[in-house]
């Protein structure tokens, strides 16, 4: 195997790990703040299921970020190794920060900035671009929108209930963050399965576009890892910066976020967890009281979302033109 290629899945890899770092606080936020369960069960717990999720779900996203946003046979390693080092440099600085941006944008942004100077816009599927950041931008809302109905829904079915009922929906979230994580893992992990093997397609490893198994498994194994370790800064901006979460607000909002991503797992949409799960937050707390969510953390977050595919795309292209120079020299030393 050509060191290229190897570069290139090690990125792939530290990419994913990273996202299993940065995204695990958008599963078990809800679940640490309301004290439903401990925070190290919680990560290893939401940990197995991540693993788990792309052998039950399937790799339809992986084949919409490897196949269907860009042409392979205009590319070259060079290309998606800047694409993967802009994205890493992204979410590496705003998990410092402590900023829940979206490793999705991220990687999209990266993708076509890299590809764009790399092999013009030639290269770029429209098709692909506008079905992605259709799923992108609109998964948002929707979260947002269900998690109100589903909030409100329970509290018309609950009213009467004793408050007791706190520990039904302590246990219930056992439940969702389970199916949050396996969402979390079918989607999440297929972006890097499906860069990995567009690496080998342009590599001529592989003939056609069909994910490997062993890709499968190491792209799984990776985010489980990072979501085990978990990020406690990004858990405390979502599990408590929004307002103060009961167990109601974890159960309605993790069962808005587990339904909205796997569903957009299944037609191929590859979505934010990040704003999945934060506007999922706002709108079961809004259904509670709209003046309850702290609106301006919010605006803080959004600014990020907005700036984040703009950023990493130039980050990217500036990248590859580096990349391109210095990597026919760097390849020859091994």
């Amino acid at each position: 195997m050509p060191f290229s290629l190897i570069l290139l899945i090690g990125l792939a890899l530290a990419f994913d790990f990273l996202n299993g770092v940065h995204d695990s606080s958008n599963i078990v936020a809800t679940m640490i703040s309301s004290r439903a369960i401990s925070p190290r069960v919680a990560l290893a717990m939401t940990a197995v299921a991540e693993f788990v999720g792309p052998f039950i779900f399937g790799v339809a996203v992986a084949t919409t970020i490897g196949d269907e946003i860009v042409a392979s046979e205009f590319l070259n390693v060079e290309v998606i190794i800047a694409a993967l080092l802009s994205a890493i440099a992204w979410n590496v600085l705003t998990w410092l920060l402590g900023i829940p941006s979206s490793s999705s944008h991220a990687i999209i942004g990266g993708i076509i900035g890299a590809v764009v100077a790399g092999a013009g816009f030639q290269a770029i599927k429209m098709a692909g671009v506008y079905k992605v950041l259709i799923t992108l931008f609109t998964s948002p809302i929707i979260g947002f929108i269900a998690g109100w109905i589903i909030a409100n829904l329970i509290y018309l079915l609950s009213w009467k209930a004793t408050p007791k009922v706190n520990t039904l929906f302590k246990r219930l979230q056992i439940v969702t963050s389970l199916g949050l994580a396996l969402s979390h893992g079918t989607n999440d992990a297929q972006k890097t399965m499906g860069i990995i093997t567009l690496g080998l397609l342009i590599t001529g490893k592989i003939s056609s576009f069909e994910v490997p198994l062993w890709v499968v498994i190491i792209c799984a194994a990776a985010i489980a890892l990072g979501t085990s370790l978990g990020g406690w800064q990004l858990i405390r901006t979502l599990g408590t910066k929004f307002y103060k979460i009961r167990p109601v607000h974890g159960f309605a909002s993790q069962a808005t976020s587990a339904a909205v991503i796997l569903a957009a797992s299944l037609v191929g949409g590859p979505v934010s967890t990040t704003q999945v799960v934060s506007t999922a937050i706002m709108g079961v707390g809004a259904a509670d009281r709209v003046s309850k969510v702290r609106w301006g953390v919010a605006g803080e977050i959004l600014s990020a979302w907005l700036i984040t595919i703009p950023a990493t795309a130039l980050l990217a292209a500036g990248l590859y033109w580096l990349i391109s120079s210095a990597f026919p020299a760097i390849i020859r030393l091994f």
